[in-house]
């Protein structure tokens, strides 16, 4: 056991959380700031707010749980398959093990030596590890990453709710733009900076796109409106 923490561990729920936090956040400020370019009422704002913010995490937990669940099905019919392999031709498997750690640049003696301490020690994890590339640390977890994804998307719709609720419609539209911009440039940013990557390109990225979508969520709502 060591003490190392790697960034590829956070994998399984870092990836569920921002995107549910971002999609939380863009589509329920785009939500507000389109309602309220096609009627301003306080009524109707905040109605769709608690719609959308409602629905999508429910959305994001339902959404990831059957993706998640698919690759968690492939990963087990993949392990199954090869624990049968691993029955009926362990002499095989070996060879294949020790075919992978030769392409790697261990020497035909090594390559079997280690191929045969590993099956020795955990046959099914080695292959499932170095032939499949199933690591434990990278596993699908469905009911982790569905949680996951709903609350981030909740604590990412939930400024722009309030904010409906709070903000007088005067300056709703502004409030929900300015504050839903800030905060998308700190997501970013931390997002970034927890996966290796520049925190200013991450933050600028999801600051941008979040522009894009209530900039035109705001021109379909002022065209729905005036048709109306």
């Amino acid at each position: 056991m060591h003490g190392e923490m790697h960034r590829s561990e956070r994998t399984s729920w870092l990836r569920a959380a921002v995107l549910g936090a971002n999609d939380g956040l863009i589509s329920t400020s785009s939500l507000v700031v389109g309602v309220a370019s096609a009627e301003p009422s306080r009524a109707a704002v905040l109605l769709a707010a608690v719609a959308g913010l409602v629905a999508g995490a429910l959305s994001m937990a339902a959404g990831e749980y059957v993706s998640v669940s698919s690759q968690a099905d492939t990963e087990r019919a993949d392990l199954a398959r090869e624990r049968d392999e691993l029955a009926t031709a362990p002499e095989a498997e070996r060879a294949e093990l020790a075919e992978i750690y030769m392409t790697r640049g261990l020497s035909r003696d090594l390559a079997i030596q280690v191929a045969d301490q590993l099956m020795a020690h955990d046959a099914l994890g080695s292959h499932g590890r170095d032939e499949l590339g199933i690591h434990e640390m990278a596993r699908a977890r469905p009911i982790q990453a569905a949680v996951t994804s709903a609350a981030s998307f909740a604590v990412g719709a939930a400024p722009p709710a309030l904010l409906a609720a709070l903000l007088p419609s005067g300056v709703l539209t502004l409030g929900v733009v300015g504050v839903t911009l800030g905060l998308l440039l700190v997501l970013g940013s931390t997002a970034a900076r927890l996966g290796g990557a520049s925190p200013t390109r991450g933050a600028l990225r999801v600051a941008f796109w979040g522009a894009v979508a209530m900039g035109c969520t705001a021109a379909v709502g002022r065209l729905f409106g005036a048709v109306v």
